[in-house]
């Protein structure tokens, strides 16, 4: 990638709650943005689908691999990768830890199967 993640940015993104998410869709629009929470990784952001690769958001992140995400006071286009080998268990760790006052039926999917098969890791563009 040509951009790098500043560390204000990586910083506000990776303690925000939330972020929006809107992957480019296969003929070239963008998807409406969703909601999603992210997780901070040493020097990466990762996000998780809910709902395991048949997230429609995640279907159309993974077809095209670009996209926009905003939040935090930072609004970027990104590339979602695959990552080789995900960093699963501080992830995991992650989510349990960030978003431990959330119901659990919120936050253990996110550390479940489904989930964890969908794991893309956001790099600026």
């Amino acid at each position: 990638m040509t951009d790098a993640w500043t560390s204000q940015e990586l910083d506000r993104l990776g303690t925000a709650d939330e972020i929006e998410i809107s992957p480019r869709r296969p003929d070239g629009s963008d998807d409406p943005f969703t909601t999603i929470w992210v997780v901070r990784v040493d020097d990466g952001l990762y996000v998780r689908s809910w709902r395991g690769p048949r997230g429609r958001w995640y279907r159309h992140a993974l077809s095209t691999g670009t996209g926009r995400i905003r939040g935090a006071g930072t609004e970027r286009d990104v590339a979602f990768t695959r990552p080789a080998d995900p960093p699963h268990e501080d992830l995991d760790r992650g989510y349990r830890t960030k978003y431990a006052r959330f119901d659990p039926s919120y936050v253990e999917p996110m550390t479940a199967g489904p989930a964890t098969a969908a794991t893309l890791r956001l790099e600026p563009r």
